[in-house]
């Protein structure tokens, strides 16, 4: 059995970043990163946009190049996937029976794409965008692909969408609510989407259900929906969440329903055991002290510090302002604070010059932008976010006025 003095399971942006700050903040103990990937760690935005359209090899969206994990004495186990946790014995085991021992474990394992539970979900032709093999196998269907169907529309599905049709593909979108980007975004921002999807071609169609995957020699041939229309298609990507990967530790006993909870310093209810990233669920005072995941680098790379600090004594509670962004077409989207319960919003700038924000408030005090190809909006709408600012909504909507000018 090997042991080492910190084990980091799951080897993506938090992991990565926690083997790291490790070594950063002069830790000397041994340091192991278990992934169930053959690579070393890489950056996971890219595979929906960059990556996934060739226009970036796979060695640039490494997060560090290989030597340096070795320079830095992180021994990384990939291929590896755990699948149980004893924290009395400070053990985990992997699949294939390897046993290893932690001082300290640091869980940082994200999530499995979220799957289809209709007929035809795994015939091959149905991805998700979840890791590198899933894009490899997208890629290498690409040329026998003329028709995509893309199901679900939220921030992966509609990157996907948008790199397809400037691949020259068909794309249709199919969203079960009765807007894109229903669950994070206000509806000015999902019409902006739907009308620019629609302008590049690409098919979106809101309200539908999938009733199943239909089957031509063995593949994907298109999706029926429940109205009996079946759409034909070489492609089917499926982009509808993810669900956390944390059931060893539920096993073992953590606290937890739909993901693992965490404390302010990210420590589990298991003694030793600290998680972050996509599958932590954590009090977030930007959302006004709900118990939430957060599926974003940001909060990856930023709980590993809070994680890392704890694990050597340094102790510093989560408080990171969430940040996001989404590259579709030539707009960039970037997002900050969190809009869980706003109770109105303020369009500023005009969404048709294709350059506006959306400004969030809750009882009077801004707590999200999601500002389109405005990136002065972000930059300063940022302080704005993190006093808790009241700021009348005419004052917002004036363009003429500097959003740091209101702070």
């Amino acid at each position: 059995m090997s042991h080492f003095d910190v084990v980091i399971v799951g080897a993506g942006h938090g992991g990565a970043q926690a083997a790291i700050a490790l070594r950063q903040l002069k830790f000397e103990g041994s340091i192991a990163l278990v992934g169930r990937e053959p690579e070393p760690p890489y950056e996971r935005p890219p595979l929906s946009k960059e990556y996934l359209a060739g226009e970036k090899p796979f060695e640039r969206i490494l997060i560090r190049p290989q030597a340096f994990w070795q320079e830095r004495g992180v021994t990384l186990l990939p291929g590896r996937e755990v699948v149980s946790v004893d924290p009395r014995a400070c053990t985990l085991a992997t699949a294939d029976g390897e046993t290893i021992g932690y001082g300290h474990l640091l869980w940082s394992a994200g999530g499995d794409a979220r799957r289809l539970g209709c007929s035809g979900h795994d015939l091959p032709g149905v991805h998700t965008v979840r890791n590198r093999a899933d894009v490899l196998a997208m890629q290498a269907e690409l040329a026998d692909t003329r028709r995509v169907i893309v199901i679900g529309g939220g921030y992966i599905g509609l990157e996907a969408a948008a790199v397809l049709t400037k691949l020259g593909k068909q794309v249709t979108v199919l969203e079960a609510l009765d807007r894109v980007l229903a669950r994070v975004a206000a509806e000015p921002l999902s019409r902006f989407y739907e009308a620019e999807h629609r302008a590049h071609g690409v098919d979106v169609r809101l309200g539908v259900m999938v009733e199943g995957i239909e089957e031509a020699e063995g593949r994907a041939s298109g999706v029926r929906l429940a109205t009996g229309e079946i759409l034909p298609a070489e492609m089917v990507i499926v982009g509808i969440g993810i669900v956390p990967s944390v059931q060893p530790l539920l096993d073992a006993g953590a606290v937890g329903d739909g993901g693992v909870n965490v404390d302010g310093f990210c420590r589990t209810s298991l003694s030793g055991i600290h998680a972050i990233g996509d599958c932590a669920a954590h009090e977030n005072r930007f959302a006004a002290g709900a118990r939430m995941r957060l599926e974003s680098v940001q909060n990856a790379n930023d709980q590993a510090m809070t994680a890392v600090r704890d694990i050597l004594g340094q102790p510093q509670p989560y408080t990171a302002t969430p940040w996001f962004w989404s590259n579709q077409y030539d707009l960039k989207l970037q997002t900050v604070g969190l809009s869980v319960g706003y109770d109105e919003t303020v369009l500023r700038g005009d969404p048709a010059t294709r350059s506006f924000s959306l400004v969030y408030l809750r009882e009077g005090r801004v707590i999200a932008l999601d500002c389109v190809n405005a990136v002065k909006d972000y930059v300063q709408g940022r302080k704005l976010v993190e006093t808790g600012a009241r700021i009348s909504p005419d004052a917002l909507r004036d363009t003429s006025r500097p959003l740091k000018e209101l702070a």
